[in-house]
């Protein structure tokens, strides 16, 4: 007797690999884990290279002072959208940054001069407080009021720039050097000159296609209702807290995690496997002799590094990966028993490239989170590299401690010995959204689809902050499922 084709057939587990274990393989891990758990027929597992998860996020604890080596906090409207927090139960560990004290201040011709009040990132919004900065000079003061007649531009969508040619054309040459530039290099680490304006620029981007001036769009924006909340936030015992509790939830829904495995190579289970139906089939080799069999696979790694695994299968997709480059970073945590005289009231200083400096920014830890230093005392965080100065990262300890103790001396009039420093070094700290990146990302998009059953997730693509890798790895494990279970039902 025939069978019956529309009997309901159980369908085999469907092996799905996630290659990477940062927050965003962490979050691809743990989505997969939440589908198995509701009856989806998954098996995942999580290979890491390294002796630890969670990527950039490194919380110590030293002398009573919570230490962040890579970032510090979250946006928190993006972070809220994710759903994450309450999904882990850790609400209740959400800090506020202190935002009635929040101020910056921007190093200038030596002097820390406070950014203007009313800035949304560098447009001015209030044009008194522009008119009276010291930061800005009479040229960029013209161009501003020269923004707020641009008109709407009349046809097509105009090309991709750079963020500094985007600056000076609505704020002038003023604004890019004293402002924008050293924000933006605080974020992406990055030479404003090569960053893409559509990529790490898209809300300003926006306003200049639909109202042309982005001081009129911005004050346009802030007439419509917004739900006060703070621009950042952490957990209170540190943010290694998050994937902390993320592999919590995966032991607990006794997911594979195996740390210490780092995969060497991607081959197709057969000759043709990633090309035919009804299922893509892969082998994973690791050090040691190690394979793994998957049907589909989750590449959370740094762009360069999915370069090195894909290029047997596909050079042309290996070399866009590779056109994703990355600047390094290096952060010193320097802890003070009792707070410097000489500290300004406010959450730190940036540091423009004009001023010849190492240090592009430092933070004042104890006045933008509070639980993060004892009472009367000092947590500095201190950031140098990125773009202009990857050559510090090869600097030994004392050569960066001399350096960084002489600028803080020269800048903040610091000469108290520190009860204790700790320096971090990333070598690829952050990937640079350079002109071009959303035709480059596209064209990798392209590239992976020629291998069905990989998928790519991570900040090299769209977004740089611990919220979008989140969504990133939510999002690759959604499309790994999707492809499982069409490629069975064709099975």
């Amino acid at each position: 007797m025939p069978l019956d084709c529309g009997l309901n057939m159980e369908q085999a587990a469907s092996k799905i690999a996630v290659v990477g274990g940062g927050i965003t393989g962490l979050a691809a891990a743990y989505s997969l884990a939440l589908a198995r758990q509701s009856g989806a027929p998954v098996d995942e597992f999580l290979l890491e290279a390294g002796s630890r998860l969670g990527g950039l996020i490194q919380t110590e604890r030293m002398e009573g002072f919570t230490l962040e080596a890579g970032p510090d906090s979250f946006l928190t409207a993006k972070m809220e959208k994710t759903g994450l927090l309450p999904e882990l139960g850790l609400e209740s560990q959400v800090i506020a940054s202190n935002d009635a004290s929040r101020r910056t201040h921007i190093l200038w011709q030596g002097r820390l001069e406070p950014l203007p009040d009313g800035l949304q990132f560098f447009v001015p919004t209030h044009v008194r407080s522009v008119i009276g900065s010291q930061l800005i000079p009479f040229s960029s003061k013209l161009a501003i009021l020269r923004d707020l007649m641009r008109r709407k531009p009349a046809g097509k969508e105009s090309a991709d720039v750079s963020a500094a040619c985007f600056v000076r054309r609505h704020l002038g040459a003023g604004v890019l050097h004293a402002i924008a530039d050293p924000l933006l290099a605080g974020v992406y680490g990055g030479d404003s000159e090569e960053l893409s304006a559509r990529a790490v620029l898209p809300a300003l981007v926006a306003l200049e296609r639909q109202h042309g001036s982005l001081v009129r769009g911005m004050l346009k924006a802030r007439r419509t209702p917004q739900p006060r909340q703070p621009l950042f936030t952490t957990l209170k015992p540190g943010l290694d807290e998050l994937p902390r509790a993320l592999m919590a939830r995966l032991d607990a829904h006794r997911s594979r995690v195996l740390l210490n495995h780092s995969v060497e190579a991607i081959e197709p289970s057969s000759p043709g496997a990633a090309s035919v139906a009804p299922l893509a089939r892969y082998t994973l080799r690791c050090g040691g002799g190690k394979s793994f069999d998957a049907d589909a696979v989750i590449f959370a790694l740094p762009a360069p590094a999915c370069a090195r695994l894909l290029r047997p299968l596909d050079a042309a997709l290996a070399s866009n990966l590779t056109d994703i480059p990355y600047t390094p970073a290096l952060t010193v945590a320097i802890g003070y028993q009792t707070k410097p005289t000489n500290l300004p009231a406010g959450f730190g200083f940036l540091v423009p490239r004009t001023e010849g400096r190492k240090l592009l920014a430092c933070t004042f830890v104890q006045a933008k989170f509070s639980h993060r230093a004892p009472e009367g005392s000092a947590l500095l965080r201190c950031f140098l590299g990125g773009a202009h100065h990857p050559e510090v990262l090869a600097w030994s300890d004392s050569q960066i401690m001399t350096q960084v103790e002489r600028e803080l001396r020269e800048i903040l009039g610091i000469t108290q010995q520190p009860l204790f420093h700790c320096i971090y070094r990333w070598p690829e700290a952050m990937p640079q959204y350079q002109v071009g990146h959303g035709e480059r990302v596209r064209r990798i998009q392209q590239g992976i689809g020629r291998h069905p059953g990989i998928f790519l997730a991570g900040n090299a693509y769209q977004g740089v902050g611990i919220p979008d890798c989140i969504e990133s790895g939510k999002r690759a494990a959604q499309e790994a499922m999707e492809f499982s279970r069409a490629a069975g039902s064709r099975g």
